[in-house]
């Protein structure tokens, strides 16, 4: 069996889903909000270490702006209605992106959640908000070349140490919703090695059974890291 640490999920298809059923776009993201309660509390009880869901990313302030204000204001629909729980299931919350371009109130709850939940011991939920991953490794080169107290070659140690998501293993394993085939500047860097899963089903009918599934599936490949078996 494959040792399972890190799951990366793009978040993909609410809009998409919506418009199906004949419903606004905004619909699909609030169900998609629900999903994340369900998902994160599975893959706390499949003992994962980290899940880092992409919710904002640069790219999406291209968006049209009552849309954007809109996802804007889903962290605290999600905090309202759910952070009791994940207090109760021992969840951790964390950030990757830049906080500089989140609307004040937003990025207030989420340092309170991040804050609230600091001591947990569970699953690390990780959302990724304005975050997109050219961005983080210039961050981290810029970072590298502006230390004074680096005086070495830099190693990919020292490089992954200098990155927003340096604190967290690579990703096993990434999932993409809805039946896209890409990655879209998601996570470049801890995405080395990871396996990749693309299902058809959009992020709001994506159910915590289909996802121990694509887990299950996970345990059945051959990991050999460029070496042989």
């Amino acid at each position: 069996m494959n040792k399972l640490r890190h799951v990366a999920i793009i978040m993909d298809g609410n809009g998409r889903w919506a418009q199906k059923q004949n419903k606004e776009r905004t619909f699909g993201h609030y169900q998609g909000v629900e999903n994340v309660r369900n998902i994160a509390i599975k893959a706390n009880q499949l003992k994962i270490e980290v899940l880092t869901l992409y919710a904002f990313s640069t790219e999406n302030w291209k968006r049209p702006l009552i849309e954007v204000n809109y996802l804007m204001k889903l962290p605290e629909v999600f905090f309202d209605r759910f952070l009791k729980e994940l207090m109760d299931n021992d969840i951790k919350i964390d950030m990757i992106g830049e906080w500089k371009g989140i609307p004040e109130d937003t990025a207030n709850v989420l340092k309170k959640a991040i804050a609230k939940t600091a001591n947990n011991k569970g699953l690390t939920l990780v959302f990724a908000m304005n975050y997109g991953g050219k961005q983080e490794i210039l961050q981290a080169v810029n970072s590298c070349i502006n230390d004074p107290e680096l005086n070495t070659v830099i190693t990919e140690d020292i490089f992954n140490d200098h990155l927003d998501s340096g604190k967290y293993p690579d990703v096993d394993l990434m999932i993409r919703t809805s039946g896209e085939y890409r990655i879209s500047n998601f996570l470049l860097w801890k995405l080395a090695y990871a396996e990749f899963a693309f299902v058809n089903e959009a992020w709001p009918e994506f159910t915590p059974e289909k996802f121990e599934t694509v887990i299950s599936d996970f345990d059945d490949r051959d990991r050999r890291f460029g070496g042989i078996k």
